[in-house]
Order: C-alpha cells, then sequence, then structure tokens
C-alpha cells in the first residue's frame, strides 16, 4: 500500500468519525444510521442494535434517555458535544480497524456552564462499499461504567491483533 492511498483512505475514516459525532451531537439520525453497512452493529452500554433500521430508532431511543438524565439549570435536555481524541487506524484493503479515544461536553454544570461528562473507547471495524467508508461494527466502550470499560491492554494492540487474524 502506498503512503498516499492510506492517508486518503485515513482522511476519509476521519472524516467518518467526525460526521459520525456531528449527527448523535445534532439528533440526524437518518445520517447516523447511514454511516453503518445495511447490516452494521452498533454495540453499546444499551445492547447491540443490527441493521441501519435498528441503528437508527436503538440511537433516536438513546438520545431521548439521555436528555432526561442531563439537564440544564431550567430543567431541558443538556446540550452534549462529543470529542474525538486520538485515533489510530489501520488499513488493510477494504477492510480498516480503529481504534479512538472520546469523551463528551454539556452544558449541565453550574450556571450551565459545560462540564466533562462521560469518556470512553470506540473500536471499530470499517469497510469500503461503493468507494465509500463505512462502519459495519463499532463498540462504545465507556470508562466509567462496570462492565463496559477499555480494560487492561492497550487498546491498539488489540486492533492489530483484530487486523492481523483479518488478513490471514
Amino acid at each position: 500500500m502506498n503512503a498516499r492511498s492510506y492517508a486518503q483512505d485515513r482522511a476519509e475514516i476521519e472524516d467518518l468519525m467526525a460526521r459520525y459525532l456531528f449527527a448523535m451531537d445534532w439528533a440526524d439520525y437518518d445520517a447516523y444510521a447511514e454511516m453503518f453497512t445495511e447490516d452494521g452493529e452498533l454495540e453499546y452500554a444499551r445492547g447491540t442494535a443490527k441493521g441501519r433500521a435498528a441503528i437508527g430508532e436503538s440511537v433516536r431511543a438513546f438520545k431521548a434517555a439521555i436528555g432526561q438524565i442531563y439537564t440544564d439549570s431550567r430543567g431541558r435536555p443538556a446540550i452534549l458535544r462529543h470529542i474525538l481524541a486520538q485515533t489510530v487506524i489501520r488499513v488493510e484493503g477494504d477492510r480498516a480497524f480503529a481504534v479512538a479515544l472520546w469523551w463528551e461536553m454539556a452544558n449541565d454544570g453550574p450556571g450551565d456552564k459545560p462540564k466533562a461528562g462521560t469518556f470512553g473507547t470506540y473500536e471499530d471495524e470499517l469497510v469500503r462499499q461503493d468507494g465509500r467508508w463505512l462502519f459495519s461494527k463499532r463498540r462504545i466502550l465507556n470508562e466509567f461504567l462496570d462492565g463496559r470499560a477499555t480494560g487492561e491492554t492497550n487498546p491498539v494492540l488489540l486492533l492489530d491483533q483484530r487486523a492481523k487474524a483479518c488478513a490471514r
């Protein structure tokens, strides 16, 4: 693989990851679901959703529930914004693997000031379909929830193991 094609693949995958967060934060559930393959899988704290329709419905319900937990001083749903931190991406032809750190800010602090809320790790498997990168599986880990933490092993090592197993 040449450096230019990796750079292009990485840029397209990073763009997908950013669009995903904008879709979530602005409640664009159709755009959110379209970032997955038709049979894609989303695993997160509330369970696993498979297929675009189920992913869209699940995320809509999740966002409504979160709006009751995170509220501003007037009791309205807080404004949440997700932030993507360091990201490792490994491309293997038309498949890719990624791991990234994320956290979330909300205006649910004193006086509706921003407050750091949740944080965790994304573990992704992606495929290129019709020239476009999509999530085939996204696993969202939450460092603050029992049973949903990333674990003791460096997640980049686990990413490399998944990618090597795929390449065989």
